[in-house]
């Protein structure tokens, strides 16, 4: 089965969580790369919603 993609707000959390290990200093160096890897990935991905939904309201305010 397919993994459901994750949306705006679970990336969000999940970047948080990963910050808040960063600041806690939690991650191991072991660990550290795939979780920069990862808030990265994230970071991206939310990037692309938010050019997608500014594109949306964009068109919205023009009706």
């Amino acid at each position: 089965m397919a993994k459901k993609a994750m949306n705006y707000t679970e990336a969000v959390q999940e970047i948080e969580r990963i910050l808040e290990k960063f600041r806690a200093e939690q991650l191991d160096v072991d660990t550290l790369a795939a979780e920069v890897k990862r808030a990265s990935e994230l970071i991206a991905a939310c990037k692309v919603r938010l050019k997608e939904v500014e594109g949306e309201v964009a068109k919205i305010l023009e009706a």
